[in-house]
């Protein structure tokens, strides 16, 4: 993931998707203290990656390929849309809609006002849809959706889903035998700088170091904070129990920190050291290490093999800071707190972030209609979605190992729909 990428970059990391981060391009570091691995404890339980559970994905719906097609297809509204079939018997009830239909509650006062990158919406066409919301019971939730919303396919539909959750680790607000693992707040001497602010060619651009001396220069790469590069400066915001699971943690980019006296510690992303991420599942897979690449798999060998696996994780120059989270959460990029088993991380250039979506996988677990609450590095382009699960054994179980393939609709209130589909 971060879920990411907390807050765009890393949501898990955080949103952003876990297999996807790990196997491919989200940011995110691990961490081995410098006194050398930290006790060695039996795996969670977690670590099982839970079987799926098969299921027929509805067919995309054809595209007609426009004479001229747009030159700019970086957003839903250029790539093109395909009004979709009548929803009212395609949404399953239950559990699944009502949640979320209470996640559609919590993003409609941004949904209103928010700028959407898509080009699909406008904010007064979520007006009667969220009014509606506001009161609707949610017994009848997926009543709901098929009367104040149509579809229509991104692209051609093709769908891609991977999931995340939110990782409960050991760790003490202290550091004392067992917790070993500094986990670090973000240093006041990060700088972020807006590249647009000194040539216009590089609008939207930014870059994250130091400055040393007269010269701003990269900041410390994982390598060198792990070597103590930050050591004595207060920045401990906590002490991890166990380095791999606090390696999954950053990935995720928030978590729960299960502390020795019973209490919980919440802890969210704040800041990336600007470095880039070398997916390590990836580089295990093209060596040879782990065969189908899950994140059960890149754990178990990282538990087994704690020398080479510490160096793997330095590869990754990347390093994650946190702060403390005390109210809800985690939350998404929308600033409202995501809902297990109904918000996903989409990339708002395609799919207006608010809006709910409709899959229909090859796992049944993913099925039904989600909420695009969340963004992540690693998820981007048309019908690319990462699933939240929540915490506890379950959720990192499905998240782990979820990868899905089928077919993704994406609903709009009625009427907007006629701006934008084919002929």
């Amino acid at each position: 993931m971060i879920p990411g990428l907390i807050g765009g970059m890393m949501r898990r990391q955080t949103g952003a998707a876990l297999l996807t981060a790990l196997m491919l391009s989200a940011c995110a570091g691990g961490v081995i203290p410098q006194g050398g691995p930290a006790p060695t404890r039996p795996a969670p339980s977690g670590d099982t990656a839970t079987r799926p559970t098969p299921a027929t994905p509805r067919p995309t719906l054809p595209v007609e390929v426009p004479a001229e097609p747009a030159l700019d297809q970086t957003t839903a509204a250029g790539l093109g849309v395909t009004k979709g079939p009548d929803i009212a018997s395609l949404i399953p009830s239950g559990e699944r809609a009502r949640l979320a239909l209470q996640a559609f509650r919590l993003s409609c006062p941004t949904l209103m006002r928010r700028a959407d990158q898509s080009g699909l919406t406008r904010g007064s066409d979520w007006n009667n849809s969220c009014a509606a919301a506001s009161s609707w019971p949610e017994a009848s939730a997926s009543e709901f959706f098929s009367r104040y919303f149509e579809a229509v396919q991104v692209g051609d539909g093709g769908a891609f889903v991977t999931g995340y959750y939110e990782p409960e680790i050991g760790g003490s607000r202290t550091r004392q035998p067992g917790y070993e693992v500094p986990i670090y707040r973000r240093p006041t001497d990060l700088i972020d700088v807006d590249l647009g602010q000194f040539n216009d060619s590089l609008k939207g651009k930014s870059i994250r170091g130091k400055v040393n001396g007269s010269k701003f220069v990269p900041y410390d790469d994982r390598s060198q904070i792990v070597g103590g590069s930050l050591a004595g400066r207060g920045l401990e915001l906590a002490w991890a129990a166990d380095p791999v699971e606090f390696f999954f943690l950053q990935v995720q980019g928030s978590g729960r920190l299960n502390l020795p006296d019973g209490g919980v510690m919440r802890i969210g992303y704040d800041g990336q050291n600007g470095r880039d991420y070398t997916g390590i599942g990836k580089l295990m897979k093209d060596r040879g290490l782990i065969q189908a690449g899950s994140m059960q798999d890149i754990m178990q060998y990282l538990r087994a093999h704690p020398v080479e696996g510490a160096a793997i994780m330095n590869e990754n120059k990347s390093f994650v800071f946190f702060r403390e989270l005390t109210g809800a959460g985690p939350l998404g990029a929308l600033g409202v707190p995501v809902t297990p088993e109904a918000t996903v991380a989409a990339d708002p250039k395609f799919i207006p972030l608010g809006a709910p979506v409709l899959l229909s996988l090859d796992r049944s677990e993913p099925n039904g209609i989600w909420i695009a609450q969340d963004t992540g590095g690693a998820i981007k382009g048309a019908n690319r979605f990462d699933s939240f699960w929540g915490a506890g054994a379950r959720a990192r179980g499905i998240a782990g190992g979820m990868s899905a393939r089928g077919s993704a609709l994406i609903l709009l209130p009625i009427g907007s729909a006629a701006r934008l589909a084919r002929p």
